[in-house]
């Protein structure tokens, strides 16, 4: 088995990849950028940025090792929502799925010096309709500026939020581990 890498500063994804109970290190290379060109498919820009975090790592893997990279999206009538830059775009976020259906798509690598494997997993969640004291509250309180779509399923919005959820609610958290497992078991 190789030695495995989480590239993350997540501590989510530190949490949800110690819930399979496999021994990992976490290395973080700073300032990746997380871009992707304009004309990229929704559905593949998650996948998209992992594969580009992965790039920036196999120049440093030792032979031993294998990184996980990934990048988590918020989708909202095609439209990409990020980690919030401050409150008021936080609460644009949260107006724009509050009473409706959204995808949360994550990409992952699987990265070795001499193969990869790329996933992409998407969960449909429903909001109810949130109010703005809801939204407020939340803002406040959880301060989820780095998280994308400006909330976090585990958190006090997901619990009064969220109606229904149709795929992975680790995916939502940010890392698909059922997937990432069966991944690598495969290696």
């Amino acid at each position: 088995m190789k030695k495995i890498i989480l590239a993350s500063n997540s501590p989510r994804r530190r949490e949800l990849l110690a819930g399979l109970g496999i021994d990992f290190e976490v290395r973080v290379m700073p300032d990746i950028a997380e871009n992707y060109p304009d004309d990229l498919p929704v559905k593949d820009i998650a996948q998209y940025i992992a594969a580009e975090k992965a790039a920036a790592y196999r120049a440093t893997m030792a032979e031993d090792e294998l990184v996980i990279t990934a990048d988590t999206i918020v989708v909202v009538d095609d439209e990409v929502l990020g980690k919030p830059v401050d409150e008021a775009d936080a609460r644009r976020m949260l107006h724009a799925i509050s009473g409706r259906t959204h995808q949360v798509i994550t990409g992952v690598c699987l990265t070795t010096k001499d193969c990869q494997r790329q996933l992409s997993v998407s969960t449909d969640v429903t909001f109810k309709e949130l109010t703005d004291d809801e939204i407020a509250y939340y803002i406040e309180h959880y301060r989820p500026f780095d998280k994308a779509g400006a909330y976090g399923i585990q958190e006090w919005i997901g619990y009064i939020g969220v109606t229904r959820l149709e795929g992975s609610y680790f995916n939502v958290m940010g890392l698909p581990v059922q997937r990432i497992y069966s991944e690598l078991q495969k290696f």
